[in-house]
């Protein structure tokens, strides 16, 4: 989808959108953007388009779709998996019920050795209707005496309940460890006792393997901490700008304490004046917004931070502790970032203030549904949470792109017709539409075709043959 012609020499911004399995989408539509050679000098992203825009960023995108890369890795499959606090619960749980069924089956099987023995004593079997009786017996006996049923089963039940309760105070206990806030928290020992549901450690170790492997280069260091990695990545941009494939950086959170958007940017000289200068009517600008360029030593960390809070989903994963450093405008206060579906809208208000001139959207969510065109719905709460953010996203996309169309000169959209993979499907999921299994890696190539389907062959191809007429 395009609202207006690609023109080359227009200061052009690339924003990815899209929560969990967008990320694989977006890899996808770097590298045909990347082989295809179009010119993109600002990549701006928020939840999973952070691994792609970091990775773009530095003439590196290639590691995001090589069978080495983050959406190819076997362990891209345990990404926001249930909390193992609640996983352990639940096995507990069901351990405990199996046991309280237990007499039930006692008496299941009675009832089929007496159907079985009266079958072999119509058919004049007597001798296997006999031996179907002895053994029997002889499980009763093994059951009651000892008395393993009456006695053994009981304890069994209260042990796996102990131990569901004692798997979810060792969470409770594990989470007060985490960065304290001087502020009071309400329903604190329920709400840590159960806690978000879904665990992010994992695509959060993937995404911060993938920088540091960008960063370092050849070097086979170790993982070094959030600071130390934040100033190396941003001295390796900076120190860039204007080479070919390096890129200027924009990634939005949402900051739940200060209740509201957080932008950080990572932008060249000319531009850093325009981005931290103040809205309308949006407070201090330096509350919302941080430039980890022109900002103090200790604010490149916060890139990596951005990073990180993009890649946990509200409500359903714990949000991502931020410490400011203590020169800031939020004087080393602790807060919580975390994603929000809907700030591709403000990122196209952000990429407009540093003089972008037209814009390519990328978002993994499918149109609209039209009439009889509705689909299966899921039956778990894991993937309805990801049908209720998908669903979100889809809306968000649609109102940033009518708002962009008033405000650049070229606006152009990457999104597929059809896409089974909910944010949370990483395994696969099946697909009614083509009756099989669609993939990750499936996902991916999809992006590929869409670009160069949607916007490279329609959009640039087109043009540079009306350019040569």
């Amino acid at each position: 989808m395009a609202l207006s012609s690609y023109a080359p020499r227009l200061r052009t911004a690339l924003v990815l959108c899209g929560t969990g399995t967008a990320g694989a989408y977006q890899a996808g539509v770097l590298r045909a953007l990347e082989e295809a050679g179009i010119k993109v000098d600002l990549v701006a992203a928020h939840g999973a388009g952070g691994v792609g825009a970091l990775s773009g960023a530095v003439d590196s995108g290639g590691h995001l779709w090589s069978d080495a890369g983050p959406w190819t890795n076997p362990r891209t499959t345990m990404a926001y998996r249930w909390r193992r606090a609640l996983r352990v619960a639940a096995a507990s749980i069901g351990v405990a019920i199996l046991l309280l069924l237990s007499p039930l089956v006692v008496v299941l099987a009675a009832t089929v050795v007496y159907g079985l023995g009266m079958v072999a004593s119509l058919a004049n079997f007597p001798s296997i209707a006999g031996s179907l009786l002895d053994v029997y017996t002889r499980m009763l006996g093994v059951l009651f005496d000892p008395p393993i049923l009456p006695t053994i089963v009981p304890r069994l039940v209260v042990l796996a309940l102990v131990v569901m309760v004692a798997v979810l105070a060792i969470a409770a206990w594990q989470a007060r460890r985490g960065p304290r806030s001087r502020r009071r928290t309400r329903g604190l020992f329920w709400w840590r006792l159960l806690g978000h549901p879904l665990d992010p450690r994992e695509p959060e170790s993937l995404a911060v393997e993938t920088l540091w492997s960008l960063t370092r280069g050849a070097s086979g260091a170790p993982t070094p901490s959030r600071e130390e990695m934040g100033r190396r990545y941003v001295e390796l941009v900076s120190e860039n700008f204007g080479q070919p494939g390096f890129r200027e950086v924009l990634m939005g959170v949402h900051d739940i304490d200060a209740r509201r958007d957080v932008v950080v940017g990572l932008l060249a000289p000319q531009w850093q004046s325009a981005f931290m200068q103040r809205r309308v009517g949006a407070g201090p600008r330096e509350a919302e917004a941080v430039d980890v360029t022109g900002g103090a030593e200790a604010d490149r960390s916060l890139i990596v931070d951005a990073l990180i809070a993009g890649l946990r989903i509200p409500v359903a994963s714990a949000p991502h502790d931020v410490t400011f450093p203590i020169n800031s405008y939020w004087q080393g206060e602790t807060h919580r970032w975390c994603d929000r579906p809907e700030l591709v809208g403000r990122l196209i208000d952000e990429v407009a203030r540093v003089g972008v001139e037209q814009v390519i959207l990328v978002t993994p969510a499918q149109p609209a549904a039209l009439p009889h065109d509705m689909r299966a719905r899921p039956g778990d709460f894991r993937h309805r949470m990801g049908e209720a953010l998908r669903s979100v996203e889809s809306a968000a996309f649609q109102e940033a792109w009518a708002a962009a169309a008033s405000r650049f000169s070229g606006v152009f959209a990457i999104r597929p017709d059809h896409n089974p993979l909910g944010p949370f499907d990483f395994g696969g999921v099946y697909d009614e539409s083509s009756d099989r299994t669609r993939t990750l890696a499936e996902l991916m190539r999809q992006g590929y075709d869409d670009t160069y389907r949607q916007f490279i062959e329609p959009v640039v191809a087109s043009g540079e043959r009306i350019d040569s007429v």
